[in-house]
């Protein structure tokens, strides 16, 4: 049997995860907790296998800064992430360590159970690219590198001063990509964009790392 612990704060999921494991018949689920902060404290003792991982879970805390944590101090303890964000750095970060594999819970296109047995085999199984997804007239692959992280800055509250200074453009740089992207959405104005960003979950800023926060 698989020693699991599930870390998911929507109650909905939790029971979803469990009787997915326990009808598999490979799992022993030992515990179940909205906060990936409390998995991690139960994974200090070697007898936990496996953490099926929310990205965002209880306070915004960090799965996936919980899970590079545990899977540096738990060697024999695998992460599997599973989350509704589809921001690509939440990807990549599940690739640089955060997680052994990444299921998306709204847009996977694989089996999560198969996805789960594939990681306890030593596969690292993840998708190639985040989820594109439509945002008014558009869809998030029309989105450039470069725009996004003026976006992302602008998501967090920076002044199109300030993302000028930190991304090495003017003002009036920063003013034509995203006056493009409303172009491309449709959007009647920022607020209007910004809203769909957020509804969407393409851009997370809110991820919590570590209780110290």
């Amino acid at each position: 049997m698989i020693r699991t612990i599930i870390a998911e704060d929507s109650t909905i999921a939790q029971n979803y995860f469990f009787d997915m494991l326990t009808k598999d018949g490979a799992f022993q689920v030992l515990g179940i907790c909205s906060d990936a902060f409390e998995a991690e404290k139960l994974c200090d003792s070697d007898r936990v296998e496996l953490v099926l991982m929310d990205v965002m879970t209880k306070n915004h805390h960090s799965g996936l800064a919980a899970g590079k944590r545990i899977r540096e101090k738990c060697k024999g303890t695998k992460v599997v992430a599973v989350t509704s964000l589809i921001d690509g750095d939440v990807l990549a970060a599940a690739k640089a360590g955060g997680a052994d594999s990444l299921w998306y819970k709204d847009y996977g296109t694989e089996d999560l159970l198969e996805v789960i047995h594939r990681t306890m085999e030593g596969e690292r199984v993840f998708p190639d690219r985040a989820p594109d997804i439509r945002l008014g007239e558009m869809f998030s692959s029309e989105i450039s590198p470069r725009q996004m992280q003026v976006l992302r800055r602008f998501v967090m509250g920076l002044t199109y001063d300030e993302i000028a200074a930190e991304l090495n453009l003017s003002k009036r740089g920063v003013r034509w990509y995203m006056e493009e992207i409303m172009q491309k959405g449709g959007f009647k104005n920022r607020h209007e964009m910004l809203a769909a960003i957020l509804q969407n979950q393409l851009i997370v800023t809110t991820l919590i790392d570590s209780e110290k926060e």
